[in-house]
């Protein structure tokens, strides 16, 4: 029961929000057809490439979404959807760059979530593609990027799915 106050009044108590993981383990027990792994990269000419994970995630039945934001010249928006990723039902994120390849951790930097790093060649690439990879798998401490190969983007839709099983 609630009990007045000194002047009589009642109010309800005021409770904050729920903790994230209160709310995580709420999302996980609705069924829901909301992607479990949200497929970034940095430009639509990363698109083919990065398909090979989507086709993965399709052959193993596991709802993902794909969308193409630069870590240069959206930076707002990447960080957004980072940051609503785990709200929005995803699990993991898969991110594919090319050259300076911020976009994994940037994406890392604005989430809770495991990032799955796909370094990309590119034609403009003085280092054919070991620039990515370097930049992916050199990370500072507190933002951990998981790194496949080269173009391996259906390795990281494996790795999403042993993600997923764990």
């Amino acid at each position: 029961m609630i009990e007045p106050d000194a002047a009589g009044e009642t109010a309800l108590p005021l409770e904050g929000p729920a903790p994230l993981t209160e709310v995580a383990e709420e999302i996980e027990q609705l069924e829901t057809d909301a992607p479990r792994v949200g497929i970034v990269m940095g430009s639509k000419s990363d698109m083919d490439t990065m398909m090979a994970a989507a086709r993965e995630l399709e052959q193993r039945g596991i709802h993902h979404e794909v969308r193409v934001m630069s870590a240069h010249r959206d930076p707002d928006v990447v960080a957004a959807y980072a940051r609503n990723a785990q709200l929005r039902g995803l699990r993991v994120i898969i991110a594919g760059a090319g050259l300076s390849a911020a976009l994994p951790g940037v994406v890392a930097a604005h989430s809770e979530l495991p990032v799955i790093g796909v370094p990309l060649t590119s034609s403009n690439s003085a280092a054919g593609g070991l620039d990515a990879l370097l930049a992916i798998t050199q990370m500072p401490p507190g933002v951990p990027v998981g790194c496949v190969g080269l173009n391996a983007a259906r390795n990281a839709g494996v790795l999403a799915a042993r993600i997923l099983a764990a």
